[in-house]
C-alpha cells in the first residue's frame, strides 16, 4: 500500500469524525455498539485500525474482536489496556479476522488462546497463514532449498542488485515473527453469508487480488461497513505478485472487486484498516479505479521499449524505497505487468540474461 493519490482527492470525502484518532489502549464509538482501536505498526504505514463489536451469543454477554495488529510485546501492552478498561468487565467472545496479513492475523493465536474464543476467517487466508507462520512457507518468502522463492523472483523481474537480493533471501522469518502462529482451529466466513452479531446482520462481502480472500463486514442497520483493507481513504490498497503464484493477476481481481460495494448506500461510513472512517465510498472507488488506469498508461508507455518490472518501480514509485516496500513495490509492478500482458497489451519474453521483459504488442 505505496500509492498515495494527489492530496485535492481528499477533499471529496467526508470525514464524520474530524481529526479524531483513539489513543493508544483505548476506544472511540463510532456506531452504537462499534468501537474504534488504533494500533501501532513498525513501518512506513505506521498503524492499523482495530475494532471492537459489542454481542452475545448463546445468552452471554461480549464483545467481537475485528483484527488483532501484529505479535509484539507493544500490541499486547495496549490490548491490555483495552481489556481493562474498554470491556465493561465483559469478555470477548470470538476473533473476525479480515484477512491473512500479519497486521490483521498476527496476535490470533495469541488473543483466542487468552479469551477461549474461536477465529473467524475465510479459509484461503486461514491456511495461507497457516503456512506462511511455519517453516516452510516463510521461507518462501526469502529463498526455498533449491531455488525458488521472492528473491529469484524478483530477480528474474530484474532486481539484481545483490545487496537487495540478499536482504530478501534474509527475511524468511519475516512473516514468522509478526505471525508465530494461528489456532489449530477456525470457523470458516464465505462470501454473501450474514453474521450475527448483538442481533444485528454483517454480510460477508468477499474482495480478492490484495489477499487470497479478503472478508470486509457491511452492516444493514448501522450503514456501516469495515472495509479492512479493500478501500483505504488516502493510499491505494497494494496488489502484488508473489513467487507461488507467478502469473497471478491480482489488479485485475482487485478492481473486480470494488464492483461488489456499488451497491451499497453511498452515506456508509467505511471502517478502513488504514486512515480515518469516512463516507463518500463511491467517489472513492472512482478515484482509485482512475488511479491504476493512469499507473497502466504509464507502464504501457515505460514498454514501448522493453522494460523488466525493476525498470517499472519508478515509474509507479516516485520516492525512495525501504527494502520493505521494495518488495512490495517489485510485486505490485509485476502486477500491473501481468494485468496488460492478460489483456493482450504487452508481450513477455525471458532474455538471455534470465530476465523477463515486457514490450508493447
Amino acid at each position: 500500500m505505496n500509492n498515495k493519490p494527489p492530496l485535492a482527492s481528499e477533499s471529496a470525502l467526508h470525514y464524520p469524525l474530524g481529526d479524531q484518532l483513539p489513543e493508544l489502549g483505548s476506544s472511540i464509538e463510532v456506531a452504537p455498539g462499534v468501537r474504534w482501536l488504533r494500533m501501532k505498526l513498525p513501518f512506513a504505514l505506521d498503524h492499523i485500525n482495530l475494532w471492537l463489536l459489542r454481542d452475545e451469543i448463546d445468552g452471554v454477554d461480549g464483545w467481537t474482536i475485528v483484527d488483532c495488529g501484529i505479535a509484539n510485546d507493544e500490541t499486547k501492552a495496549a490490548w491490555d489496556k483495552i481489556f481493562a478498561n474498554e470491556l465493561n468487565g465483559l469478555p470477548v467472545l470470538r476473533v473476525i479476522v479480515t484477512h491473512m496479513h500479519p497486521d490483521h492475523v498476527g496476535l490470533s493465536q495469541w488473543l483466542c488462546e487468552k479469551w477461549k474464543a474461536p477465529l473467524w476467517i475465510s479459509m484461503t487466508d486461514y491456511l495461507t497463514a497457516q503456512w506462511l507462520s511455519h517453516k516452510e512457507g516463510g521461507a518462501a518468502i526469502g529463498s526455498r532449498a533449491g531455488g525458488g522463492g521472492s528473491a529469484d523472483h524478483f530477480q528474474k523481474h530484474g532486481l539484481t542488485t545483490p545487496e537487495d537480493l540478499e536482504k530478501i533471501r534474509g527475511r524468511s522469518n519475516y512473516y514468522g515473527n509478526l505471525v508465530p502462529g494461528v489456532p489449530r482451529q477456525y470457523r470458516r466466513i464465505i462470501n454473501g453469508e450474514n453474521i450475527l452479531i448483538d442481533g444485528r446482520e454483517w454480510q460477508v462481502i468477499m474482495g480478492f487480488g490484495h489477499a487470497p480472500e479478503h472478508a470486509s463486514l457491511f452492516c444493514k442497520d448501522l450503514g456501516v461497513l469495515i472495509s479492512g483493507d479493500m478501500l483505504l481513504p488516502r493510499i491505494s490498497t497494494n496488489v502484488s505478485v508473489f513467487d507461488a503464484d507467478p502469473d497471478a493477476d491480482p489488479l485485475g481481481l482487485y478492481l473486480d472487486s470494488l464492483d461488489e460495494y456499488l451497491p451499497l448506500p453511498d452515506d456508509t461510513l467505511v471502517l478502513p484498516s488504514h486512515g480515518k472512517p469516512f463516507t463518500g465510498m463511491k467517489i472513492r472507488i472512482t478515484q482509485l479505479k482512475t488511479h491504476h488506469d493512469e499507473r497502466l498508461a504509464d507502464t504501457l508507455g515505460a514498454c514501448k521499449k522493453p522494460a523488466h518490472a525493476r525498470e517499472i518501480v519508478p515509474v509507479l514509485f516516485k520516492r525512495e524505497l525501504d527494502i520493505h516496500q521494495l518488495t512490495f513495490a517489485m510485486g505490485e509492478a509485476i502486477a500491473h505487468l501481468n494485468y496488460l500482458l492478460r489483456r493482450g497489451k504487452l508481450h513477455r519474453q525471458l532474455c538471455d540474461d534470465g530476465v523477463l521483459r515486457f514490450s508493447v504488442v
